[in-house]
């Protein structure tokens, strides 16, 4: 391709909204536009590295038996009713209606559709095991898109369904799938991680993310050093740090208008984790109080996974259930009410409200003073400990680029999706959901590999493999070598960007920078007068003269590797 008929625009400068690196690097190098608020216009060299991405996956996706289909976008509302979901999701779904009033919706995922087609194309156990997948456009009306291609709320994702006669053959497909997404992510160039994860509103009972370390993520992840436990900090189980016990005397201490942990420890001079943290939530079956230490938060996905779906209580109904203002709540006392602890609390002496308006209780233990369910419920942090090994726990930012599911019968059941057994009897099929967000590895790939100039693709998903640099285009022979070294690398089947502007050499390194292609071919008039080019590698920026008869070879080992 030429760069002087490529649609190419490069910026100096990016919008000021943009604050991811991958963000800014796109908008500057000419790889996307921003249409509106979380949707984006891929470009010819942003739409070339989703291609080389999706032909990757679609390798690999084909290597472990599944087979491609292309799916509807619009849904009919009546299918996902019959799942339950239409009424779960809230305002992330994009709903309309079409001109017979009859309710659809735009996928923000094929789990029911997919279900649907099942349930209507298998029959029988000798149908089992199928692996459907596509690569489609979603929907999700995100309340707050973010950080370029990162969070949008149109994208493009594979996804992928197994269906299984039994839970060994859904073992079987989970394990192939997860093989084959580190495949993905190494030929990718990413760093990545598998973690556990909460499969929140997919359902089923187990589910990993793959996750790419990144300071621009919007995810967390404690990992063990030690052990090699790793979790997303929803799920992640950790112990705090032990605290001294400071064996205090049980003894109230008037706290005038002091509430917040922050506010006590300050008027008393301790420090917050001496505190417990007591707050009321209202389940879907009734009031339910949360201790955890004051240091700690509550991690709302792990306590609705004890109590299932619940809010904070509000000021009127603490009082009315309590019989005390928020911010004096205690753990003692309370009688009819539900009880959810942090372990962490059974050890040590602590400060917590007295349950008597600006009046807190010194010496408070736990199994003396109260009683609970003990539950890990707090988020982990930095320097917990590992529920695993006891090893000390690192929290790190991830990019999360890819989940599995495994869903079981939640959706065949629902959808009476079933096939024949060997005894001729109906059984639910067994399923499992497997996604990846392409232009999330993408986005990845720009925030792990990036300089002060520019991006630098891993070269199996950088949109060429070399880029042309004559440097004076009124040099007869500058413009003869490199139509020569451009027509012989592309029949050698080397994508090849030349880059034929009339414009300065200065102009035409910077601009290759910012695009990040990975090898450039500098065709300069010096250099060319003792019959030789120079290769520069982005990444190590290090370059090497080499004749002009070895370029082809040169360069074909670089990109056969």
């Amino acid at each position: 391709m030429r760069f002087s008929r490529m649609f190419i625009r490069t910026l100096r400068e990016a919008p000021s909204d943009a604050e991811a690196i991958s963000h800014v690097l796109m908008l500057r190098a000419g790889y996307v536009r921003q249409l509106a608020s979380g949707l984006y216009i891929y470009l010819p060299l942003g739409w070339r590295v989703l291609g080389k991405i999706n032909a990757i996956m679609k390798e690999e996706m084909d290597a472990i038996g599944a087979q491609e289909i292309s799916m509807p976008i619009l849904h009919p509302a009546e299918i996902w009713q019959q799942t339950g979901r239409w009424d779960v999701i809230g305002g992330e779904m994009f709903r309309l209606k079409d001109r017979n009033d009859r309710d659809f919706c735009l996928g923000m995922t094929h789990e029911e559709i997919m279900t649907w087609l099942a349930a209507r194309e298998i029959r029988s156990y000798r149908d089992l095991p199928q692996v459907w997948y596509q690569i489609q456009t979603k929907l999700r009306d995100e309340a707050r898109p973010k950080s370029g291609v990162l969070r949008t709320r149109e994208f493009i994702m594979k996804d992928s369904y197994s269906f299984d006669a039994d839970e060994q053959g859904l073992d079987k497909n989970y394990q192939l799938h997860a093989e084959a997404y580190h495949r993905i992510y190494s030929r990718c160039g990413l760093k990545f991680m598998q973690v556990e994860s909460d499969p929140g509103m997919m359902g089923g009972g187990y589910s990993h993310e793959f996750m790419a370390p990144s300071p621009a993520g919007e995810d967390q992840v404690a990992l063990c050093p030690k052990c090699g436990y790793s979790a997303n900090v929803e799920l992640a189980l950790s112990f705090s740090p032990v605290i001294e016990d400071r064996e205090w005397q049980h003894e109230e201490v008037h706290t005038p208008e002091k509430r917040t942990v922050q506010e006590v420890s300050r008027f008393l001079k301790l420090t917050s984790e001496y505190f417990i943290k007591s707050i009321l939530v209202i389940s879907d079956n009734g009031p339910v109080l949360a201790l955890v230490r004051g240091d700690q938060e509550v991690h709302d996905k792990k306590l609705a996974k004890i109590i299932g779906n619940h809010r904070p209580a509000q000021k009127t109904e603490v009082k009315d259930i309590l019989g005390v203002e928020a911010g004096f709540i205690g753990p003692m006392g309370h009688t009819g009410i539900r009880v959810i602890a942090d372990p962490c609390l059974k050890h040590a002496t602590y400060v917590s409200g007295a349950n008597k308006q600006h009046y807190h209780v010194k010496g408070i233990k736990a199994e003396r003073d109260f009683t609970a369910e003990w539950h890990d419920i707090h988020i982990a942090r930095q320097g917990d400990s590992c529920a695993a090994c006891g090893g000390v726990l690192v929290v790190e930012r991830v990019i999360e680029i890819g989940n599995i599911f495994k869903l079981g019968t939640k959706y065949s059941a629902a959808l009476k999706a079933v096939y024949l057994d060997e005894n001729g009897a109906e059984t639910p099929i067994i399923m499992g959901s497997y996604g990846i967000g392409p232009a999330r590895i993408a986005a990845a790939a720009i925030e792990q590999n990036n300089d002060k100039d520019g991006m630098i693709w891993p070269r199996s998903i950088a949109p060429f493999d070399v880029e042309l640099l004559p440097l004076n285009m009124n040099d007869e022979l500058t413009v003869k070598t490199a139509e020569n070294l451009y027509r012989e690398l592309s029949l050698s089947h080397v994508d090849v960007l030349l880059d034929d502007r009339e414009e300065r050499a200065g102009v035409k390194f910077k601009d290759a920078d910012l695009i990040g292609i990975p090898t450039q071919i500098i065709i300069g008039e010096k250099t060319l007068k003792e019959g030789l080019v120079e290769i520069k590698d982005r990444k190590t920026r290090e370059t090497v003269k080499i004749g002009l008869g070895d370029v082809i070879s040169t360069v074909k080992a670089l990109t056969d590797n």
